[in-house]
Formats: structure tokens, sequence, C-alpha cells
């Protein structure tokens, strides 16, 4: 009889097929099993039809581990959310997967500055406990990766295509270190997926998704790492961006996230401070870039909001009093607020950077969570 598992990774062979379309068919059938069962259109992304018996033979051969949500070892932090993967393929350790982690992104045209502060950010913030995660490309991506293993860390490299089809070829060599050194290079798409336009976001997706926050390195204006800082504001993870010259033009897109409210970082202490006031009590160790604490030193209790530092400007503030759990309209903001709609847009965006708001269908935007909460 098949699997829960096994009927993920028969849908992630499916073309068409993804995280949506497969939770509702389970709500309808009752389980993933049933729903495969009933499935009508069991046609593969090549055409032909789904060997899913195939797919974990060819996993075995290479050393693959396929995690999928039926598993234990599927990392928690993708579980459940909007997008997540039905199957991750995963060379390494599937443990790494539940370090808690720190992405770091940005432009494969990295300057010597962006790859120097890239290296330098992941080095201490592995000797400080965190993993970093990064897409392994060229540029930032690979210089994150080999800060983490000179600190002798955990590191997570997350590619665009098959295992079986590695891309980028110049990186070979740097995921077979991170897997050999007890990270993960994972994908999300089946043996004999080639890297393409439409492989690259989906990536870019599961980067964010695994990290609770993420570092903008360096970036230009149009730029993938916008596309995954933006998805990982609406996830509600933390989104940082790394200064420079205002008239670099490799990192234009940085100084625009940080003007738009993305916490400004010049070190590791900066992510781990940003990072340490999100972590409820008890979980995680109050670590810096300088050392780790003793095992029994957790983080205390975030102490209550001092009144000389409010959480918002008072603009945000203004758009903050009218924003619940069950949504409103940017046009109800802007009439409320008495602020123009460019202005609520701007401010809009900044509180979902910062996140404490998110994107609800029809232009309207909804507390991060019921209660208000980060």
């Amino acid at each position: 009889m098949m699997t829960d598992r096994q009927a993920y990774v028969a849908f992630n062979l499916t073309e068409k097929v993804g995280f949506a379309t497969v939770s509702e068919l389970v709500a309808r059938a009752g389980s993933v099993v049933a729903a495969w069962e009933a499935y009508p259109k069991k046609v593969s992304r090549t055409g032909g039809a789904i060997d899913w018996e195939a797919e974990f033979e060819t996993a075995r051969r290479f050393g693959v581990e396929i995690v999928t949500p039926a598993d234990a070892d599927y990392p928690p932090q993708l579980r459940g959310v909007p997008g997540s993967p039905l199957a991750l393929y995963v060379k390494g350790s599937a443990k790494a997967l539940f370090v808690p982690a720190i992405a770091l992104v940005g432009t494969r045209r990295a300057t010597s500055y962006g790859r120097d502060v890239a290296n330098r950010l992941a080095h201490d913030l592995a000797q400080a406990g965190w993993s970093v995660v990064s897409g392994l490309a060229l540029g930032i991506d690979a210089e994150a990766h080999r800060g983490a293993l000179a600190a002798g860390g955990v590191t997570v490299g997350v590619i665009g295509s098959g295992l079986d089809r590695f891309y980028p070829e110049e990186n070979r060599e740097l995921a077979r270190e991170i897997a050999k050194k007890g990270g993960a290079v994972v994908s999300e798409f089946p043996f004999g997926r080639p890297p393409d336009q439409q492989t690259f976001p989906i990536r870019n997706h599961v980067v964010a998704g695994l990290a609770r926050g993420l570092v903008a390195v360096e970036a230009p204006s149009r730029s993938g790492t916008l596309i995954t800082t933006a998805i990982a504001a609406d996830l509600g993870r933390t989104v940082m961006a790394v200064p420079a010259r205002i008239d670099s033009r490799m990192s234009a897109g940085c100084l625009k996230l940080i003007r738009e409210g993305a916490i400004l970082v010049r070190n590791a202490d900066d992510v781990l401070e940003a990072m340490n006031e999100l972590l409820p009590r008890g979980e995680g160790k109050a670590v810096s870039a300088r050392g780790v604490p003793d095992a029994d030193e957790t983080i205390p209790p975030r102490p209550p909001a001092d009144p000389e530092t409010p959480r918002y400007s008072v603009e945000e503030s203004l758009v903050m009093l009218h924003v619940d759990g069950d949504g409103i309209s940017l046009d109800e903001l802007s009439r409320l607020t008495k602020l123009p709609m460019a202005k609520v847009n701007a401010l809009v965006m900044s509180l979902r950077i910062k996140g404490f708001v998110k994107f609800l269908p029809g232009n309207r935007i909804s507390l991060l969570t019921a209660s208000g909460s980060v």
C-alpha cells in the first residue's frame, strides 16, 4: 500500500501540481494518499507516466534523502507555510535543516566589498551557533557558504535544479564540501530537472522559508535578491540589509530596503541583536559574534517596550491603529489616517518588511498574526 511520503513524492513529480493544489485535494479527500489515488492527471513534468518508485531508487543510488511533510525530518519552519515544498531532496545531513538559520543573499556579480562582508558575516554567525542558508550561486551566496565552513559551522545550500543537474558547475566542489562537513545541499526539484527561469524564484522561497531572518548583503535595484527579501517579509521573517556607498550601483537594492524599513546590519552582532529580540524565552542561546555562552545561558525574557523608543514611527503608528487580524483595505487606511495613498503604500511596505503586517488578496493588509505578535 502507498504511504503518505510516497504520495507526496508522486505529486512532486506531477505536471502543474504544487503546495496549493495538493492542500486543496487533501482537504477534499481526507489524506494525501487518497488525494493521489483520486487525482486524474497523473502525468509527469516530462510528459510520461509517474514513476515514484524509480525516484526513490535514484535517491538511494546517489545517497540522497527525500524528506516530505509526512516525515519527522521535514523542517518545522517550512511545515504549513504557503508554497512549502512537497518534497526536499537532501544531500548531506537532514539534521542541518533543524539548526536555527540566517539567510545571507546577494548578487552573483559581487564586488570585493560584498564578498568580504558576506564571508565575515557568515563566519561570525556560524561561530555564534547559527546555520547560514544561501542559494549556492556565484558571488555573495558562495562567500556566505565559505565563511560558515571556515568557522566550522553549519551551512545549507539550496539549489534551483535537480541535485543531479547541479548548477553552477563552478560551485560543485563547494557543494560537496558543505555536504561532507555536516551541512546540506537541498532542492525541491526532482532528479533530471534542469535550472531555468522558473526554478530560481521557487528556490528563493525555500531559502527564505528555512531561515528565521534574512540579510541582503549586496544587490542592485533589479535583483533576484529583492524577490527573496519580499518572500521573507511575506513569511514573517526578519529582513535586514547591509549598507554601502550611496552611489554604489551594486548596493542600490540594499539601500532601498533600508530606506523602506529593513534593519541596517554592520556586523554579525547587529544580526544577533535583531534575532535575539524575536526569539521566545528559553529558545536558543544568548550568543554574540564574540563567543558562545555556557549551555545554561538562555535568552532572557523580552523586556517591556520602552515608551521613549516606540516600535513604529509616528506615521506607522497611525496605520497600525486601524490594522487588525481581519484585514483592512489600503483605500480605507488612506481615508482613516487622512494620508495620501502613496504615503500609505510606503508605510505598509515598511511595516511588512519589519514583520508587523502581511498582505491579503484584494489590496488589503492584516496583522501578521491575529494577536499582532511577531
